[in-house]
C-alpha cells in the first residue's frame, strides 16, 4: 500500500538534499513534486493543492537547527501534515448501549460481509464483547450463507431469516433477540448495490431509523481510489455515518482514498482491511500510517501484532532448546508459522523502517514458506531433530520428495544455519528475554 506514492514522496524530498537552508525557490520545487505525487496517487486536486500550500507556509521561514538538514526538517513538516490529513488521532468505534448497534453500509463488492465478521472477531477478542451478527443482505446470492460460514469460523452467532424479504423487519427482530439473549454488540450487514441508487439509500435509511445504531460505518474498497471518496460523500449526505473502514489496503492501491476521504466527509478512518483472513483488520492510526508512507516503518504495530500472535509457551520452549543447542528443523518451522500468523509478508515488511526502500520494488512472494514446509516435511523425524545428519544423498532425497531442486534445499539449510547462529549469539538469557518480549 502507498508503495508508488512513498517512492515519489521520497524522491521529492531529496530535492532539498545538499541545500544549506530552506528558501522559497527550493521549497517551491519540492512542493511541485509532492503535488504531482499526490495527484498520481489519485488524491483530489483541491486537497493536494491545500496540502502542499500548508507545508510550504510552515517550511518558509523555519530556522534549521545545526543538527538538522533542510530535508530532515521538511520531512517532519510533511509527516505532521500527512498525519492531520489522515485524521490526526486514532478514533475508536463507539460501543455503547444495551446492546450497542453497529450498522455496516457501502456498495456491493466493498467487502461489507467479510468486514462485519472481522469487526465481530475484533470486538470479541480485543474487548471481550458478546457479538451477534445480523444478515440483512437479502439480495446478493449466498450473502446469508457467507455470513453464517464466517460466523462459525470466528465462533460468533448469526441472526438470519432467509425466508423474510424485509430487511427492516429482520433488523428489528435481531435487536429484540439480542436484548433477550444479552448480547453486548449487534453488527448488521446490509445489502449493497453496484452503484449508489435511491432504492439502496432508502432501504438503509429505513434500517438506520428502525434500529438507531450507536455506530454507522461506511465500508469502501480502497482500490477504487477517487471513486471511493465520491461514494463516501453520497452515503454520508444521507446517513451521516460515524467512520470509515477501508478494505483491500493490501492490494496495489495508489492510496488516494485514504489520503482524501477524511478531508471530504470529515469522518475518521477507523479500521483498515489488510488481507482476506478474518483477523486481517487493523485499527487505523494516522500517525503510524504517515510514518509508513515516509519509509519510517511502524515498529509499534509490528510488536503489537507479534504480541498478539506469538505463543508465550512456544517461545519459552524454543528458548530452552536454543540454550541446550537442540534447535532443529521442527522448531525452525514453528517459528516461521508464527510469523505467518502475523499477516501478509508485504504488510510486515512495510512495518520495518527502510525495508521497502532496500527491496526497491522487488515483489515479495507470499508463498515463500510453502517450499520450506514441503522440504522440512520430507525429512525423517531424526533428520529434523539432528540437522548435522543432512549429507549430500539425504539432501538429494529430501529435495526430490518435496518436488523441489537441490538449490532450494541448500538455501533452506543456509537460512536455518543463519537463524541458529543468531540464536547461539544470544545465549545467557538474552534470547529468552527477546522471546518473552514477543510472547508476553
Amino acid at each position: 500500500m502507498f508503495e508508488q506514492f512513498s517512492k515519489r514522496l521520497d524522491a521529492a524530498l531529496k530535492t532539498l538534499k545538499g541545500h544549506g537552508r530552506i528558501t522559497e525557490i527550493n521549497v517551491a520545487e519540492t512542493m511541485k513534486e509532492i503535488r504531482r505525487a499526490l495527484l498520481d496517487a489519485d488524491v483530489n486536486f483541491k486537497i493536494a493543492k491545500s496540502f502542499t500550500q500548508r507545508v510550504k507556509e510552515k517550511a518558509i521561514g523555519q530556522k534549521v537547527l545545526s543538527d538538522l538538514h533542510p530535508g530532515q526538517l521538511l520531512v517532519k513538516i510533511v509527516q505532521d501534515e500527512l498525519t492531520d490529513l489522515l485524521g490526526a488521532e486514532k478514533q475508536d468505534v463507539s460501543i455503547t448501549g444495551k446492546p450497542a448497534v453497529v450498522l455496516m453500509s457501502g456498495l456491493q463488492g466493498s467487502g461489507k460481509t467479510t468486514c462485519s465478521a472481522k469487526l465481530a472477531k475484533h470486538l470479541k477478542n480485543k474487548q471481550s464483547k458478546r457479538v451477534l451478527l445480523v444478515a440483512c443482505d437479502i439480495y446478493r446470492p449466498a450473502a446469508i450463507d457467507q455470513l453464517q460460514v464466517l460466523g462459525e469460523q470466528i465462533e460468533v452467532a448469526v441472526f438470519a431469516e432467509p425466508e423474510n424479504k424485509n430487511p427492516v423487519d429482520i433488523a428489528k427482530k435481531a435487536l429484540q433477540h439480542a436484548k433477550t439473549h444479552q448480547y453486548n454488540v449487534v453488527i448488521i450487514d446490509t445489502a449493497g448495490r453496484l452503484a449508489v441508487d435511491e432504492a439502496l439509500m432508502q432501504e438503509i435509511d429505513d434500517i438506520h431509523k428502525a434500529v438507531r445504531p450507536t455506530e454507522t460505518l461506511f465500508v469502501v474498497d480502497a482500490m477504487t481510489g477517487q471513486d471511493a471518496v465520491n461514494t463516501a460523500k453520497a452515503f454520508h449526505d444521507r446517513l451521516q455515518f460515524d467512520g470509515v473502514v477501508l478494505t483491500k489496503m493490501d492490494g496495489d492501491t495508489r492510496g488516494g482514498a485514504a489520503l482524501s476521504i477524511k478531508s471530504v466527509v470529515d469522518k475518521p478512518i477507523k479500521f483498515i482491511g489488510t488481507g482476506e483472513k478474518v483477523d486481517a483488520l487493523d485499527v487505523f492510526y494516522p500517525n503510524r500510517m504517515a510514518e509508513r508512507i515516509l519509509g519510517m516503518g511502524d515498529v509499534v504495530s509490528l510488536v503489537e501484532r507479534a504480541q498478539e500472535q506469538v505463543d508465550e509457551e512456544e517461545a519459552k520452549r524454543i528458548s530452552k532448546k536454543i540454550a541446550k543447542n537442540q534447535f532443529g528443523y521442527d522448531d525452525f518451522l514453528s517459528q516461521l508459522k508464527q510469523v505467518q500468523r502475523m499477516g501478509s509478508m508485504k504488510d510486515l515488511v512495510g512495518m520495518i523502517p527502510g525495508a521497502n526502500k532496500a527491496l526497491d520494488g522487488q515483489e515479495i512472494d507470499e508463498d515463500v514458506f510453502k517450499g520450506v514446509e514441503a522440504l522440512i516435511q520430507s525429512m525423517t523425524p531424526k533428520e529434523r531433530q539432528q540437522p548435522k545428519l543432512l549429507d549430500y544423498s539425504r539432501k538429494k532425497r529430501i529435495a526430490k520428495g518435496a518436488g523441489m531442486q537441490m538449490e532450494d534445499m541448500n538455501k533452506l539449510i543456509k537460512q536455518f544455519e543463519q537463524m541458529n547462529k543468531m540464536m547461539k549469539m544470544m545465549r545467557g538469557g538474552k534470547a529468552s528475554k527477546l522471546m518473552q518480549m514477543f510472547g508476553k
